[in-house]
């Protein structure tokens, strides 16, 4: 080869690694210079047609029997080698031991490494970077994998369009804490800075997921920050994991985005890429529309109250109506008594004698006063009476007497 022609392939060799290099060396961020409305100029693939996050709108996904529940391999088996957590910049990440993996898909997928995503704490209320229904949750949480049976590592498979899988995780804030996320969240203070790094205690990593693993969302997408390839396939689980508000607020304010020794100290927040277009994608469901209808804490604490409510109203109404049947059948058995001793005592009643005319004392003595005198002169006018002397009996009859 002549020396120009050698030249020239220098010139191109050269010319490849420097854009090579300017393209690691891009420092992209969520707002500000090279914020995601540049990314795609940057970064082609974050501009394509099945990027992430999404919106899913539950009336519009489409129910997949197929989709068995998801299984973890080896998330609890930590065993004793610590963990290794670090500050990129742009998150927190551990690094995941590579026996861990994820069954459940049409490959076997080894797990890399998990992150989270969260906001600022103000009104807003956002933070994680998939919504549902368009309501955002408090925070998110990504567990990276990639396909072990297809290709050689991370690097090579986080370009093929069946390479990676990502859990994603939704974030609610309650009242009680999450011990699980203490095992992260208590290390963060030492790796305030970008670029910093800790080794933690190893902990069981599948008690950061839901407690149900069969219902979620699975679509095709991409991944949530620079290069943006779209190459994973998503699982986005329909049941919230939730830590406190305490937790939150450490996660939202203890992180800064820059290095320690820059004069400036940005706090690393809104960490969170917006939604993108689904465009002509499907985002399949492992349950049915029925079962799984999104209910906010509001509608749960109603449906609540609700319950607990009708349940006391039918218990006044039970106890009335028992009450009102109560009433009637007393005063149905004190009417049949009534009647039955009123038409008996009419029956004793008939058959009684007519009561005798009562004669006052003075008169009853005046009466037999009366009858002694009348009696006494009816005696007298028979003893004075002279007695008739009998006559003869006539001639003819004489002889019948004397026969």
């Amino acid at each position: 080869m002549d020396s120009p022609g050698l030249f020239v392939l220098l010139c191109l060799g050269v010319f490849d690694q420097a854009a090579a290099s300017s393209v690691e060396e891009i420092t992209w961020s969520y707002s500000g210079l090279i914020g995601q409305s540049e990314w795609s100029e940057y970064f082609p693939d974050c501009g394509g047609t099945s990027q992430s996050p999404v919106d899913v709108i539950t009336t519009q996904t489409r129910f997949d029997p197929s989709l068995s529940p998801v299984t973890p391999l080896g998330y609890s088996q930590h065993g004793n080698q610590p963990f290794t957590l670090y500050n990129n910049g742009h998150t927190a990440i551990i690094e995941m031991p590579e026996w861990m993996g994820l069954g459940g898909l049409p490959w076997l997928f080894t797990a890399v490494q998990l992150h989270l995503h969260w906001g600022n704490g103000g009104p807003s209320q956002r933070g994680s970077e998939h919504t549902v229904n368009g309501i955002s949750a408090d925070a998110e949480l990504h567990v990276v994998h990639y396909n072990s049976e297809l290709y050689p590592n991370m690097s090579a498979a986080m370009t093929q369009k069946d390479g990676l899988a990502v859990l994603g995780i939704l974030i609610v804030t309650g009242e009680e804490t999450n011990p699980a996320f203490n095992n992260i969240l208590n290390y963060l203070s030492r790796i305030k800075h970008f670029g910093q790094k800790v080794f933690i205690p190893a902990f069981d990593i599948q008690s950061l997921l839901p407690e149900d693993l069969g219902r979620y969302y699975r679509y095709n997408g991409s991944l949530t920050t620079p290069p943006c390839y779209q190459s994973v396939i998503w699982t986005v689980f329909h049941e919230r994991v939730q830590i406190s508000k305490a937790q939150l607020l450490k996660l939202e304010t203890i992180l800064y985005s820059s290095k320690v020794e820059d004069p400036e100290k940005m706090l690393l927040q809104d960490n969170y890429r917006v939604t993108q277009a689904l465009n002509q994608r499907v985002v399949f469901t492992s349950f049915s529309a029925e079962s799984g209808k999104e209910l906010s804490s509001g509608e749960v604490t109603a449906i609540v109250i609700g319950v607990m409510c009708g349940c006391v109203g039918l218990a006044v109404i039970v106890r009335f109506i028992v009450k009102t049947i109560r009433f009637f059948k007393v005063l149905h058995l004190e009417t049949v008594v009534v009647n039955s001793s009123t038409s008996s005592w009419d029956v004793l009643h008939n058959n009684r004698p007519a009561p005798m005319p009562r004669i006052n004392e003075p008169e009853k003595e005046k009466q037999k006063k009366q009858e002694l005198v009348l009696n006494s002169s009816s005696a007298a006018d028979r003893k004075d009476e002279p007695l008739r002397p009998v006559k003869a009996s006539p001639s003819w009859l004489q002889p019948l007497l004397q026969a």
